[in-house]
């Protein structure tokens, strides 16, 4: 689509970081929200809004079908969900939370660049190149490993990591991909008890996204900057 300026592309944008990241980014240009069930204002946080369930496979052909090639920038693979923060190892974490949990936050985030690859290419042809942020989490982090919550913090470590190949294998496509710490947010997720708000979070990940280039693909960064280890 020539002459389309690049659009940027937040799924789960209907709550939370997701929601946050939405109002931020869409003064900056075209911006698109997905959710599983849309807000009744179309034109709610300045975005165009789509439906994407991302547990249906379905769905995301639906998707391609119609953005139909349009140029998306910037996708910001937001939606997650954590199932699992009060199991216990005696008989918790049911084989069906791990299956669920993965669907979201591994395989759709798969799922979701998969369909869109046709845009970020048209992105990348226009302006040089596009950009794929994957919302991870430091609890991924083997580094970071103080037990519990085992099925979300496996699915955050297999994000990250398909992140990373991502990039390797996207960067001669023109497409840049790295995964970030969002921080403890005071979201429904992190708790109200959480270091910092939503719209902390929020700003510092769009200046994040900004730095994003080919030069520096391949990285997981948390919302301010900070390295993080796998």
């Amino acid at each position: 689509m020539a002459g389309t300026a690049p659009a940027t592309l937040v799924t789960g944008g209907n709550r939370g970081i997701g929601a946050a990241l939405v109002e931020r980014l869409a003064p900056r240009g075209p911006t698109i929200a997905t959710a599983r069930a849309l807000p009744k204002d179309k034109a709610h946080g300045g975005a165009e809004w789509l439906a994407l369930d991302v547990t249906d496979a379905a769905a995301f052909e639906t998707l391609a079908h119609r953005l139909d090639g349009r140029p998306v920038g910037l996708l910001v693979c937001n939606a997650g969900v954590f199932v699992d923060r009060h199991e216990n190892l005696a008989d918790g974490f049911a084989p069906q939370l791990w299956a669920d949990t993965f669907a979201v936050n591994v395989t759709a985030v798969f799922q979701t660049v998969q369909a869109l690859l046709p845009s970020l290419q048209a992105a990348a042809s226009v302006a040089g190149h596009a950009r794929v942020a994957v919302i991870s989490s430091q609890m991924g982090s083997s580094e970071r490993a103080h037990g519990s919550s085992y099925i979300y913090r496996a699915s955050k470590a297999a994000a990250t990591n398909l992140a990373m190949n991502l990039a390797r294998d996207l960067e001669g496509l023109g497409i840049a991909v790295a995964a970030y710490h969002p921080g403890w947010v005071r979201t429904d997720m992190g708790g109200p008890s959480a270091a910092i708000s939503v719209e902390e979070s929020a700003a510092g990940l769009v200046a994040q996204f900004e730095a994003l280039t080919l030069e520096t693909t391949g990285r997981f960064l948390t919302w301010d900057g900070h390295v993080m280890p796998f």
